[in-house]
Order: C-alpha cells, then sequence, then structure tokens
C-alpha cells in the first residue's frame, strides 16, 4: 500500500514539474513613480490614474512588464528518430504494457464448505487430551 502511493504521490509531482517548466507567463508591475502601485499575473495592471495620456516622456507613472519564459525543448516528433530508435521505443512499450496484467483468480474448491455442526466436545467428555 505505501509503494502504490508513494508511486503514484511521485508519478503526479513529475508530471506537475513537466507541466510548470513548460509553462510561460507574464508579471505585470506599475509604478507611480518610486512606489509599486499594482501587480497583476495574466492580466493588465491596474494605474493609479495618473497616467498621462499623450506620449510625453514627463510622465511619473511607468509600467514594466517581467515574462518568464518555459522551456520548449520538450517538443519531440516520433517522426525525428531514426529506425532503431523507433522499433526499440515501439518495443518497450508494448512490453510495459504487457508487463502488469492480472494475475488468474485463484479457484477456492472448499469455499462453499461449511463444516458439520458439533453438538458436544468429545475430548473433554472422554477426557482424552493430546500432549
Amino acid at each position: 500500500m505505501k509503494h502504490s502511493f508513494l508511486h503514484r504521490s511521485l508519478s503526479v509531482a513529475l508530471a506537475l514539474f513537466v507541466m510548470m517548466s513548460t509553462l510561460s507567463f507574464a508579471f505585470e508591475k506599475h509604478f507611480c513613480g518610486n512606489k509599486l502601485v499594482d501587480v497583476a499575473l495574466f492580466t493588465e495592471a491596474k494605474g493609479c490614474g495618473m497616467e498621462i495620456p499623450s506620449n510625453t516622456e514627463n510622465t511619473c507613472c511607468k509600467d514594466e512588464v517581467d515574462l518568464v519564459k518555459g522551456q520548449d525543448q520538450l517538443k519531440l516528433n516520433f517522426q525525428d528518430f531514426d529506425l532503431e530508435l523507433q522499433q526499440f521505443v515501439a518495443t518497450f512499450i508494448y512490453t510495459y504494457i504487457n508487463l502488469f496484467e492480472g494475475l488468474q483468480e485463484q479457484v477456492i474448491p472448499f469455499k462453499e464448505y461449511s463444516p458439520p455442526n458439533l453438538h458436544y466436545d468429545r475430548q473433554v467428555l472422554f477426557e482424552t487430551y493430546l500432549i
């Protein structure tokens, strides 16, 4: 039971690790002067209301975007492998799937047998005890 739980939890953790390592996202920050006003993830940061709509350089507010880029090296194509490696991978998958077949059900011939009813204990009745 412990091995099965440990195996499942480790598999889920590794799957989440792979998923999170390939995920890209951006943090947007809005500064008013030197003071951080708002931070947003996946959306635009809300302004402080002091932005000047024109494109002048004299604004006290600024926006920063920090991009956290995930890796994209996990994109593999089965066709990129040579024939020998394709055969190995196909054979490995086939044998791994067939490795965990269920066991045959054990047949217990006396499962439905009920023992005879005992009305009295003969050993105690005749005071015959095995030593």
